[in-house]
């Protein structure tokens, strides 16, 4: 069937269209992204008339590429940026009759639920005892287990983006601001990563987030055009030096770097210490990249209730 998934992400809008089937690799159609950053745009605690407006512009063009790819079925969902603000709720029901579809609000647990899923099925059961790490935005997202459902998921609300506009103001950050942001990200996330910890020691230890892939590629990874097959790894030592590397640099000097973007330019530091503080209180030397993330686990999650012939009550998504 032709899936079309609308992702509205705290950094990002992504409307993706795939020619997916159950038992089957997802194949990309079709895609439609905007740099929103939508956490940027809140005033105070509320999601700001100029970020709605840009949104139902957004779901418009949405519209017409799903009536023009001959999308069958619609998954629409959204993260961080719009769970936690004031008037989520109504901004949530203007998006929903805008696009069509409902979009629901996934929970930082669900996120972390979906996203080791895809993870799972990209790497298969060999892998074994597997750990997660996913940097969005607004979020860290942490799931370890054996199987597809993860023994253990948590969400910690330190993503690039959040990082970025509550820890390192100063373009760049003097080197103050930015030992007093890593001191508050380890305090943060040693105690978040403790349900993590009395786990089995992972086998195998991905990453997934176009934070990570950026991270990776600073670190001399392949760049994207390769393909999503080619292995991808990071190890922590090297990420020490990205973080070194990154500090002194404005926005405008790290787009010169390879694999950074002008639209990640200013929160790629801020996820650089997200993800080394990550892999130092959990223990991990070194990652794999994985390409799967959170809107492919969405996909699979669909494409399985389907394939079960579960009538959803609940919403698109089926029992998340």
């Amino acid at each position: 069937m032709r899936l079309g998934v609308i992702d509205i992400g705290s950094n990002t809008v992504h409307m993706l269209v795939v020619d997916a089937h159950y038992g089957a690799r997802p194949l990309p159609a079709a895609t439609h992204k905007i740099a929103l950053k939508l956490s940027e745009h809140l005033h105070g605690d509320q999601i700001g008339e100029s970020a709605i407006t840009t949104l139902n512009d957004y779901l418009d063009r949405a519209r017409d590429l799903i009536e023009d790819q001959g999308v069958e079925d619609v998954v629409a969902f959204a993260t961080s940026a719009i769970r936690e603000a004031a008037n989520g709720d109504s901004v949530l029901d203007q998006l929903s009759e805008r696009a069509g579809t409902r979009i629901q609000v996934l929970s930082g647990t669900d996120e972390a639920r979906m996203t080791f899923l895809a993870a799972r099925r990209w790497t298969g059961w060999s892998a074994g005892n597997l750990l997660v790490l996913d940097i969005g935005g607004g979020s860290l997202e942490l799931a370890i287990g054996l199987d597809e459902e993860p023994d253990s998921a948590v969400s910690v609300p330190l993503g690039a983006g959040r990082v970025t506009n509550n820890l390192l103001p100063g373009d760049p950050p003097s080197p103050d601001v930015v030992r007093e942001a890593r001191r508050a990200i380890r305090t943060q996330l040693a105690a978040a990563v403790r349900p993590i910890l009395r786990m089995p020691n992972p086998d195998t230890v991905v990453a997934t987030s176009k934070t990570f892939r950026s991270l990776a590629r600073l670190a001399g990874a392949a760049p994207s055009a390769e393909g999503p097959l080619v292995r991808r790894t990071l190890r922590r030592q090297d990420l020490k030096e990205v973080v070194d590397l990154l500090t002194p640099l404005t926005a405008t000097q790290r787009t010169r770097l390879s694999g950074v973007s002008a639209t990640r330019s200013r929160q790629v530091l801020g996820g650089a210490l997200v993800a080394e503080a990550a892999m130092d209180l959990l223990h991990v030397d070194d990652l794999t990249i994985c390409p799967w993330a959170l809107r492919e686990g969405i996909i699979l999650r669909r494409l399985d209730t389907l394939s079960d012939v579960v009538t959803d009550t609940t919403g698109w998504i089926g029992d998340v």
